[in-house]
């Protein structure tokens, strides 16, 4: 008996149930692209930053540095503290300065010729009247002869021990080169017959220093000139 094979386009097909559907495919993730996305850029931001890295120099290790010392700036020069008595401000002291014996003050005088300034110095003398100039002597500091600078000693040890002086009891002005001596008390007289405060006790030198002229002004002292 042959086999009955029904056509192709006779084939019946299946029923279709109403509700009922074939196989489902499963729906598509709508973050999927999203996060592929996500991925993508961050290897390209990882490989971009390692080329990066590669590429940049690398700056060689700064040695550190020392720490900087400040540096105190020097001490102003004692001289430029001193008054300056010019022709237009002769002020050098106060009267209140030297209320007391043997008190003295150093100060510069200008020199109307040469313009130099003149190391003196300036002493309240134990009897005189503070506001007269009669009670104070004033004196440059330069030597009378050579380029050595006197000194107003008030400390008497020193007349001993740096002069070989031991018989002082009241300061004295020394002249270190020459060990000389001259005492405020005293006076010599000059070929002259000019007498100058500052006599010589002990030395070679030949005049006492020479004398500043003073002058007092209300409670001012100002120095005018030098002999």
């Amino acid at each position: 008996m042959a086999d009955y094979q029904t056509p192709a386009h006779l084939k019946a097909e299946m029923p279709q149930i109403p509700g009922v559907g074939g196989p489902r495919r499963p729906a598509p993730n709508p973050m999927l692209p999203l996060v592929i996305g996500l991925v993508v850029i961050g290897i390209i931001l990882l490989f971009a930053v390692r080329w990066l890295s590669r590429s940049k120099p690398v700056e060689p290790a700064r040695a550190e540095q020392a720490p900087q010392l400040e540096i105190p700036p020097p001490p102003p020069d004692p001289a430029t503290l001193l008054p300056h008595a010019t022709e237009n401000d002769p002020i050098v002291a106060n009267v209140s300065e030297l209320s007391k014996p043997w008190a003295s003050a150093d100060f510069f005088l200008r020199d109307r010729l040469t313009g130099e300034n003149i190391p003196a110095t300036i002493v309240r003398l134990p009897s005189g009247s503070a506001t007269l100039p009669t009670g104070y002597w004033a004196f440059s500091r330069k030597a009378p002869y050579g380029s050595c600078q006197l000194e107003y000693v008030a400390d008497l040890r020193r007349l001993h021990d740096d002069y070989g002086f031991p018989r002082a009891n009241h300061p004295l002005v020394g002249n270190p080169c020459s060990r000389t001596l001259y005492d405020p008390l005293k006076t010599s007289n000059l070929p002259g017959d000019i007498w100058m405060r500052g006599g010589i006790v002990q030395g070679s030198d030949i005049r006492p220093p020479f004398g500043v002229e003073i002058k007092i002004q209300g409670k001012q002292i100002l120095a005018i000139r030098s002999e």
